[in-house]
């Protein structure tokens, strides 16, 4: 088995050259510092057996393990941000698996090389465990690549790479990440209680923890926050707006005191995502002002404010915006077959949409439109590129589409930032809509029916990867 294939691919090198890949060795800067943050562990693990066969009998196995670990190590230098590769045995017999799988628990994923022929047994064991595991098989090594692909058409968790170059595995390394990320997430959900999301499913599924503070926990914070530095912080914002419409001064200064106030609440829960019933809470007063601007804050700064207290966007934010380092923009979508084009349109959107390292959008202050009160902004969204539609229908199954961006709508119906993107057959997209929801008796909410998350760039291909690696169905809704 020879592993002396350049790791540096035509592809990377394409990519490299052009500055493609330069966010993946390094985190967002901004970003608060958490164990979500923090690379995944993922152990290694060579998978022989007492006597070869295929792919030779003579076969040194110790060597070629020596050989992928050159590769390895190479990959590990290149992105030490997001994958600390650990382990490394090779395995011949149940017995060493067994005392192999007895220190599996930190890892957060697996990552498995089929030396010779007939190791799908022990394959087995180690995907049992739930683990999401990521199978490499080298040409010749052996068969049981064919129980890989049919234990993922089984939904069970594990991803096959078979290819003689070390390089497939690139793609690979910000997705594990994302497994760790999800699993140490934390997630504030602030409603009350009768209308709380039932989060057991996701914990179950991705590992991720929930908090439940209450509006007067929000209100207390909101109440010890420093109002000059709001009022510092709300000044600067105008300063940079491309304009000020609706709202007052002292509006936007209460806006930025409960920004402050939310970033204290996350500070001390060690939690790095929040979604809130802001429309409910703020028409009831439990909310002293709406959280947009707070919310588009967090959101460029690589952590997560979704509005509408809706679980399954801000999951849907976590696995997409930890690899791809585009924010999401969570929408309110309207269909105009005519044009074969669908709007995006919702008051709470980030600024860096092309990217966390990018140059922010321009923005307007606004009102919120549902209401006319409060503050949000009319993000500017920029054209150009394909964009990828998602959502978490359940724990289970993510819905999915793509489009391309084709500018910002200024128009004064709908929520205030709209970004207006062409579909390959918007017919077609509107008659298979949530249709992934709507298989049981009962009909699903409005907000469940019609929320999706828009993140610039195509990243189905990988999502589709996740998916088989956590155990999720990706659905194509076009």
């Amino acid at each position: 088995m020879s592993c002396t294939r350049c790791l540096l691919s035509r592809r990377r090198f394409l990519a490299a050259s052009t500055g493609l890949l330069a966010p993946l060795g390094r985190p967002v800067a901004a970003a608060r510092p958490g164990p979500w943050a923090e690379p995944a562990i993922v152990r290694k693990v060579y998978l022989g057996a007492p006597r070869a066969g295929w792919p030779r009998p003579d076969v040194d196995l110790e060597q070629d393990v020596a050989a992928i670990e050159a590769q390895l190590a190479k990959l590990q230098r290149t992105y030490p941000a997001h994958v600390r590769l650990t382990g490394g045995e090779l395995i011949r017999t149940d017995a060493e698996l067994a005392s192999w799988l007895e220190h599996l628990d930190e890892a957060d994923a697996v990552l498995a090389f089929n030396m010779v022929t007939i190791i799908y047994p022990r394959l087995r064991k180690i995907v049992d465990t739930g683990k999401p595991t990521l199978m490499f098989a080298v040409p010749y090594a052996g068969h049981d690549w064919t129980h890989a692909v049919a234990m993922a058409q089984k939904g069970m968790r594990i991803e096959l790479v078979a290819s003689s170059d070390f390089g497939d595995l690139e793609p690979y390394f910000p997705l594990l990440q994302t497994i760790h990320h999800l699993r140490y997430s934390k997630v504030l959900l602030v409603a009350p209680e009768r209308a709380r999301p039932a989060t057991d499913g996701y914990a179950r599924q991705f590992g991720t923890s929930f908090g439940f503070p209450s509006y007067l926990d929000l209100k207390a914070a909101y109440e010890g926050a420093p109002a000059a530095k709001a009022q510092a912080m709300a000044e600067e914002f105008i300063r940079a707006a491309e304009r000020l419409v609706e709202p007052k001064p002292e509006e936007i200064a209460d806006s930025f005191r409960l920004h402050l106030a939310i970033e204290a609440l996350l500070e001390a829960e060690k939690a790095n995502a929040i979604a809130i019933d802001c429309l409910g809470g703020f028409g009831r007063g439990e909310l002293p002002a709406y959280p947009c601007v707070s919310f588009s804050r967090l959101n460029d700064a690589g952590r997560y404010g979704v509005c509408e207290c809706d679980l399954e966007s801000t999951m849907t934010q976590l696995l997409v915006t930890s690899f791809s380092r585009m924010p999401g923009f969570v929408s309110d979508p309207v269909f105009d077959t005519s044009r074969n084009e669908v709007i995006h349109a919702h008051c709470v959107s980030a600024t860096r949409l092309t990217g966390l390292d990018r140059a922010p959008a321009p923005y307007r202050v606004r009102s919120h439109l549902e209401d006319h009160k409060g503050v949000s902004m009319q993000v500017l969204a920029p054209a150009g590129g394909p964009v990828t539609v998602a959502r978490f229908a359940d724990p289970k199954k993510m819905m999915v589409s793509r489009g391309e961006a084709i500018g910002n709508a200024d128009d004064e119906r709908g929520c205030r930032t709209k970004i207006r993107t062409r579909v390959p057959d918007a017919a077609r997209l509107l008659a298979n809509w949530s249709a992934a929801l709507n298989t049981g008796p009962e009909m699903p909410g409005t907000r469940d029916l019609l929320h999706r998350v828009v993140f610039y760039g195509d990243h189905v291909r990988d999502i589709e990867r996740l998916g088989r690696l956590l155990g999720f169905q990706v659905v194509h809704e076009a």
